[in-house]
């Protein structure tokens, strides 16, 4: 895809404007650096004319060194040297300053709008996508601020150049002046040529973290398939994809370098020619011709810095398109003024709520999955009620729903009577808690996964994880409750994990506590005595479990039966397996298969007796 270079170039101008908005303070301590280190390199032109006009030819022509002419050898040079340095300190460190401040404030903004965004907006967003947004497209917006303000500086010295020029010979001066356009046309191209290779490269990066994020938390199933060749495989044809991509810039950067680089050495050898010819006819000394094609050398050079700000504006408008589409994206949760109440148990009412996943077809197209259809449900405070069904009934949707994890397309949830929709931010999590069955933990201690950062006494984390039956295994690890989990606690168990995720939900005193699956990891006898503490233990707090296990389904006071989405029925255990005929063959499946097998084997021990 070839970017127009004008389109680039104004988006980029918009890019560089924002994030000078941004850092006002640094950036212009970055530029009025570069402004002295232009100044004072256009200066070192007339130093040294002036050093070899008043110091140096006067001493060839007396073939003698005078200590009055050193000092003013040195002490001119030392001067501009000193200045300059100052200018370029002061450039490259708030140049710095700014780049990584705006680095640093975008992953901010990027990863907020992260958690403002409804699950339903991060279910169309691969995760590997999401972390390139956050880092590689971040730093590629941003990284055009190394070099802007050097290009900035140029532009000074080289008006600042041109002017000594004219002031001491005009023709020379124009014939200087004639570098510079083809500098900028040279550079022009370079951009032109490099916006679409640096465009695609770009995306091949954020492609590759993809691809690598995948492969990295698939490691379980990737390792127990022995698809590892495979993984490998589809990794090497994207890395090899974005190497190509790379050598592609390489080599048109490599083009145009020798170009480039090639029309400032012409410059200064037509300066010398023409300056020759007009010292031969003693139009001007050989100081003044001196002077100019040092003044040139080092102003030609430096416009390459416009030249690294044009080859970064392609990256920059690329990686500001991709963390725009986030910063910019809608479906983020509105929130109202209201506030639920404290104390006592939630009652929870989702009225016809509808929800359906938005699926990317391979043309382009977006369709809908439906996956919850015009559930009404009513949860009576400090109920216990199971839901119950079939895979992809729409369990987990209803348990998202009714914590305001996303919001129901037709219909609403209400808890206590008060609109979710209507609650101020954080409303919702103050009085609920979500156990899900794919637990996380991070890499912190015991202590630290329950507390999440909160400050709550040990006796209180040790009373959470004796409900969920944790704390046994716990005061056996080695450090207790300080004890570190790892990354996503690979040094613990599946249902070791559940029961500590399942303490950090109960310690908070929920009103509201939905689990979803959450003790699928754990013998039915732990679970058991799970649910059962759980029940005596939940006079302040309502309790949705979405439940397999008909252990978890008898602790319950009512279940609902969902099925394609749909509720089915509802009513208690007893009731719904005399009259639901989806709920009596879903629940008593594993009771009727383990009847079977024990009959076969029965039937197989009679053969052999016979």
């Amino acid at each position: 895809m070839n970017v127009p270079t004008t389109s680039t170039l104004r988006e980029g101008l918009a890019v560089i404007g924002r994030g000078v908005r941004s850092e006002p303070r640094w950036f212009s301590l970055a530029v009025l650096g570069a402004t002295v280190y232009g100044i004072m390199t256009s200066l070192t032109a007339w130093a040294i004319g002036h050093v070899v006009a008043t110091a140096v030819s006067p001493a060839i022509a007396a073939r003698q060194v005078t200590p009055g002419q050193l000092w003013v050898i040195g002490g001119t040079l030392a001067v501009v040297v000193l200045v300059n340095v100052a200018g370029v300190i002061t450039r490259r460190l708030a140049g710095g300053v700014a780049m990584y401040n705006l680095g640093a404030t975008y992953r901010r903004e990027v990863t907020r709008q992260y958690l403002r965004l409804p699950l339903s907006w991060h279910h169309r967003h691969p995760s590997g996508q999401l972390l390139s947004n956050a880092n590689a497209d971040v730093e590629a917006t941003w990284n055009i601020f190394a070099p802007l303000p050097m290009a900035l500086g140029v532009v000074v010295m080289i008006v600042f150049g041109v002017v000594q020029m004219f002031l001491v010979d005009p023709l020379l001066g124009v014939v200087g002046l004639t570098v510079f356009p083809a500098l900028f046309i040279a550079n022009l191209a370079f951009q032109r040529a490099m916006s679409p290779r640096a465009t695609r490269a770009q995306q091949l990066r954020a492609d590759v973290s993809e691809v690598a994020h995948e492969s990295f938390e698939a490691a379980l199933i990737v390792k127990s398939l022995g698809r590892e060749d495979h993984e490998s495989e589809r990794f090497r044809a994207v890395t090899d994809e974005l190497r190509d991509a790379n050598i592609e810039v390489g080599r048109t950067r490599g083009r145009f370098d020798p170009v480039i680089e090639a029309i400032p050495t012409l410059g200064t050898l037509a300066v010398l020619v023409v300056g020759t010819l007009r010292v031969r006819s003693g139009l001007i000394t050989a100081a003044e011709v001196v002077q100019i094609a040092y003044l040139f050398s080092i102003t030609a050079f430096p416009v390459r810095a416009l030249g690294w700000v044009l080859a970064e504006l392609p990256r920059s408008v690329v990686g500001w398109h991709r963390i725009g589409a986030v910063l910019d994206a809608t479906g983020s949760l509105s929130h109202g003024d209201r506030s639920l109440p404290s104390t006592g148990p939630s009652a929870v009412e989702a009225d016809g709520v509808t929800y359906a996943y938005e699926v990317a077809t391979e043309d382009g197209r977006t369709e809908h999955n439906p996956a919850v259809r015009n559930v009404s449900l009513a949860v009576a405070a400090g109920s216990t009620v199971a839901v119950v069904g079939p895979t992809g009934s729409g369990k987990s949707t209803l348990a998202n729903l009714m914590l305001r994890l996303v919001d129901p397309q037709t219909g609403s949830v209400l808890v206590d009577g008060i609109d979710l929709r209507e609650v101020r931010r954080g409303g919702v999590s103050a009085v609920a808690a979500l156990v899900p069955q794919a637990t996380f933990l991070f890499d912190d201690t015991v202590r630290g996964n329950i507390t999440l950062g909160t400050e709550h006494p040990d006796e209180r984390v040790w009373r959470a994880l004796q409900i969920a039956s944790g704390a046994t295994f716990v005061s056996r690890l080695p450090q207790g409750l300080d004890t570190r989990v790892g990354e996503r606690a690979a040094s613990l168990s599946g249902g070791q994990r559940q029961r500590i995720a399942l303490a950090r939900a109960v310690i908070r005193e929920p009103r509201l506590l939905v689990l979803d699956d959450a003790t699928s990891a754990v013998d039915p006898s732990i679970e058991q005595e799970i649910l059962a503490r759980l029940k005596e233990t939940s006079g302040g707090t309502t309790v949705l479990v979405i439940a397999h296990r008909m252990a978890t389904i008898l602790l319950a006071d009512e279940v609902v039966y969902l099925e394609g989405g749909r509720m089915v029925d509802k009513g208690t255990h007893e009731q719904l397996l005399g009259r639901c005929a989806g709920y009596e063959r879903l629940v008593t499946a594993y009771a009727r298969g383990a009847a079977e097998r024990a009959a076969i084997a029965a039937d197989e021990e009679q053969q052999v007796a016979r």
